[in-house]
């Protein structure tokens, strides 16, 4: 289960002239290299809920991407890609000499964890693929999908305040919070990481890369995909996602049929975030998966 840790070692590391923080639990013989999503939020949700793997014999490690928390927060949107983002988490890997990882991916941290793995599959021991998706396209309809659950005029609404550009307007904030009760955290009480993390989002690589919220994709990632390229990733690969999740089953599946070497789970009574809603189903999947796949048992 998770627990709030203080990280053994806070590490600075420079890429490309700018200052980013590391964080890291523990001195296992593997690591466990997170990746969080966002883009633009600090790694705190990602880190305090996975941390408590040391107990299992493992090493963990995280870091605010450039951008967000304590690393340096530069306001040039042309930073703002995946490409960047892809070097810069090979920089972190490098600098803190952590070898063969296992690489773990939440939301956007999904979608920078399958490019690192594209170029870098030889720097990684398994792929763990959390919450994500690898089809934007596919994302968009499936997020059409869950608004239209909302009602035709519901719908009508959001789409007429995108449109004249007033999504900052009461009634669609409030069908925004309601998606977001459904399909991001389906907890009463979000938990405390995950408000930290959500109260110091930098909304500029954000609206960049993604949009204006999760639930409407108008960045530079919007065409992203790379089901085409799956086939080539064949280290073993874990991918869950919540029943009820905003990245749904249906961008899961289509990702794991293109994976020669991927095993599913949906977590039941969950959304975005299976390791705080659903905890008792989550860990011992995720420690299973890493137990079968590497040296700690």
């Amino acid at each position: 289960m998770w627990r709030e840790m203080s990280p053994d070692e806070r590490i600075e590391v420079e890429v490309d002239g700018f200052k980013l923080v590391a964080y890291s639990f523990g001195s296992g013989e593997e690591t466990i290299l997170c990746l969080n999503g966002g883009p633009g939020l600090p790694c705190d949700y990602l880190r305090d809920a996975h941390s408590c793997l040391v107990d299992r014999g493992y090493r963990v490690v995280a870091f605010d991407q450039l951008g967000t928390g304590a690393s340096d927060r530069p306001t040039d949107a042309a930073l703002w890609t995946i490409e960047r983002y892809v070097e810069e988490t090979e920089t972190v890997r490098r600098a803190l000499g952590l070898g063969r990882v296992h690489l773990l991916g939440h939301s956007w941290g999904g979608w920078l964890a399958i490019d690192y793995a594209l170029k870098y599959q030889q720097n990684l021991k398994t792929l763990i693929l959390e919450d994500t998706v690898a089809d934007m396209p596919h994302l968009i309809a499936e997020l059409d999908r869950l608004r239209a659950a909302l009602g035709s005029e519901t719908v009508a609404m959001m789409q007429k305040h995108e449109a004249q550009g007033s999504i900052d307007h009461p009634e669609y904030l409030a069908a925004i919070t309601l998606l977001n009760y459904r399909h991001v955290c389906r907890l009463p009480d979000w938990p405390a990481p995950v408000k930290r993390s959500l109260d110091d989002w930098n909304m500029g690589p954000y609206e960049t890369m993604q949009g204006p919220n999760e639930f409407l994709y108008t960045g530079n990632l919007k065409d992203w995909n790379r089901i085409p390229d799956l086939p080539r990733l064949t280290l073993p690969v874990l991918i869950t996602v919540g029943e009820h999740d905003e990245l749904t089953p249906a961008c899961a599946m289509r990702m794991k049929h293109a994976l020669p070497n991927a095993e599913l789970h949906v977590f039941r009574n969950a959304s975005h975030m299976p390791f705080y809603e659903n905890p008792e189903a989550y860990y011992p999947a995720l420690t299973n998966f890493l137990s079968r796949n590497g040296s700690v048992q």
